[in-house]
């Protein structure tokens, strides 16, 4: 299996993986617990998670000072991103969110090219225009409700976030294992977002049921641990830019979760826009592979 191949396999399970954080958060916050409570479980459930996988396999967790520093940064970069994703679905509903933090990809492409003078091919430009006409497909208020301010603000900093990470992910090339570098990436995001609640004063509320215990573990190792894990996988083999257009199968996922577990209803429009995601992705392979 050719090391494109690979990528691209890794960056459609990280895109899967990450379109379901609404599936634990909303049960979280129906039942009361605050998104920096949400946010510190799944980080913290995530790095017990990462801790056994490398003590099963015997990896050691030394790092250097110089590595140490650069996770750091891209841990704060992560949590802040997952923090004001998940406190807009305070402000929208969580598949709108998730929907529009597909802006991702076109702020990748735009840093590679401003920063990095990376050329953006016909093909990339028509995988984005095809996709970006597929999430506005799949994007559906209610009625002709505006969306909110805040909660649109929120996404749009949390999509720049994103970027960025990916960007600096592709560009701070560390001789670290992957599953290493994930752990330490995770480890340091954790600490940011307890640093965030002290600042914003919100208190870490306890978890009392098994239920809420899942939700928080399913957060921890769906759209945390593997998300992470392959997305790491897939910059390293195929590059920033295409591994942010293959997140396209995120608002993807979203739907075909809201369809199958809360039972929203199947329309032509829905279709339509999965078809143009899907084409989107499918351009971008074909040119890669």
């Amino acid at each position: 299996m050719s090391n494109n191949v690979k990528g691209f396999l890794a960056a459609t399970m990280a895109a899967i993986c990450y379109g379901t954080n609404p599936l634990g958060a909303l049960p979280l916050y129906a039942d009361g617990i605050n998104s920096y409570s949400v946010v510190m479980y799944r980080y913290g459930l995530a790095i017990v998670i990462f801790a056994v996988i490398m003590l099963v396999r015997r990896e050691n967790f030394r790092i250097k000072l110089g590595h140490a520093i650069r996770l750091a940064l891209l841990g704060s970069i992560f949590a802040l991103s997952s923090m004001t994703l998940f406190l807009s679905f305070h402000y929208m509903a969580a598949g709108i969110a998730s929907t529009l933090l597909f802006v991702y990809p076109i702020m990748t492409a735009m840093l590679m090219t401003l920063l990095f003078h990376e050329r953006i091919t016909w093909g990339a430009s028509l995988a984005i225009l095809l996709a970006l006409s597929g999430v506005v497909l799949l994007y559906h208020g209610e009625g002709d409700s505006k969306l909110s301010t805040a909660g649109f603000l929120l996404v749009m900093f949390s999509s720049l976030l994103y970027a960025v990470y990916i960007v600096s992910v592709n560009r701070w090339s560390v001789d670290i294992p992957p599953l290493k570098y994930t752990f330490w990436v995770v480890f340091f995001g954790f600490i940011a977002v307890y640093l965030f609640s002290l600042l914003a004063g919100a208190p870490i509320q306890m978890l009392h049921t098994a239920k809420d215990w899942a939700f928080a573990f399913q957060l921890a190792l769906l759209p945390t641990v593997l998300s992470l894990f392959f997305m790491n996988i897939a910059i390293a083999k195929i590059g920033s830019t295409p591994s942010a257009i293959m997140g396209a199968l995120e608002p993807v996922t979203a739907v075909i979760i809201g369809v199958c577990l809360f039972h929203e209803t199947i329309t032509l429009r829905l279709c339509l826009g999965i078809l143009l995601i899907l084409s989107g992705v499918t351009v971008i392979v074909k040119q890669k592979v």
